[in-house]
């Protein structure tokens, strides 16, 4: 005995006119496939820029919506959209892979909320405010979590290094911009909440 489908689902042919369901599980299936998150402008070019950001924003929105009763969740951050497990659901999710949290010293979180709330900045402008020298080994292990870079030189003597936070700092913070970061005092617990790779 055949059955017969009375509504069959939407096929995905690249040649077909989207409609918004087809293109909503489109945005879906790379946003929850790719590693990085993506911006409105690179999921543009899934459809050849022929969707305007305005309208793609407010597919993601949708997909926002429709995965907020899940385990996980689309957010936005710096650098465009992604999935990611909800913060109540991430400790069982650990269980499978258990992970050592790395801890940072007060000298490593005393230099990074520097560079994040006055950048950006020299290594003698952190020494200035922090009444210590900074060790090299402090600029390298944010350098390496990818939380800081140097973005150019002062222009005196000796045209010293400036440093600012990056582009994975915020994400990793799950801020899309600098004006979103918290209150000076809450950022080291902050930061330890949304730890989750170890340094390289």
């Amino acid at each position: 005995m055949s059955v017969k489908l009375v509504n069959p689902p939407e096929t995905l042919d690249t040649q077909d006119t989207l409609s918004p369901f087809k293109t909503k599980r489109i945005l879906e299936a790379v946003l929850l496939t790719t590693q990085e998150p993506l911006s409105v402008t690179e999921l543009r070019k899934l459809f050849d820029n022929e969707l305007n950001a305005a309208l793609v924003t407010n597919l993601l929105n949708e997909i926002r919506e429709k995965w907020t009763e899940s385990g996980v969740e689309l957010v936005h951050v710096a650098s465009g959209w992604r999935f990611q497990t909800k913060a109540e659901v991430q400790p069982f999710v650990d269980r499978l892979s258990p992970q050592k949290t790395p801890r940072y010293s007060r000298a490593v979180m005393e230099t990074l909320a520097i560079i994040a709330y006055r950048q950006p900045v020299t290594r003698g402008d952190i020494e200035d405010i922090r009444g210590v020298g900074v060790s090299s080994n402090i600029l390298k292990t944010l350098s390496a979590r990818g939380w800081i870079d140097t973005v150019g030189h002062r222009n005196v003597p000796g045209r010293p290094a400036l440093f600012a936070t990056t582009q994975a700092f915020l994400n990793d913070l799950n801020l899309r911009s600098l004006e979103e970061l918290p209150p000076l005092d809450e950022l080291g617990s902050l930061v330890e909440k949304n730890e989750e790779l170890p340094l390289a």
